[in-house]
């Protein structure tokens, strides 16, 4: 199984949704982040990561509050953000870190 330094550490963008399943805010990511994902498609890879299952990760990465979004590529984080985003707005977010 991949750890999350090896998802991370990808060639690939790959955002991550920090995340809690009692967060109402991050309820309403989830559709975003799929629609997301149908358009980005293999461009890139979309994770989620329960705070409250992984809080050591969670803590790594200074993350205080739900949902917080992070851009990764080969291991370097290259953007966050915290609070819930429209489909629109996190697309023209990612849009310049796509090749």
């Amino acid at each position: 199984m991949e750890s999350f330094n090896d998802v991370i550490s990808s060639d690939k963008l790959v955002l991550v949704d920090f995340f809690a399943t009692w967060c109402q805010p991050c309820k309403m990511m989830h559709p975003v982040l799929e629609q997301v994902k149908n358009v980005l498609g293999d461009k890139i890879r979309i994770i989620k990561v329960d705070v409250d299952k992984y809080g050591v990760t969670a803590g790594q990465y200074n993350v205080q509050s739900v949902p917080t979004l992070m851009l990764f590529h080969n291991g370097k984080a290259l953007w966050r953000t915290s609070g819930a985003m429209q489909k629109a707005e996190l697309l023209a977010t990612i849009a310049p870190f796509l090749r």
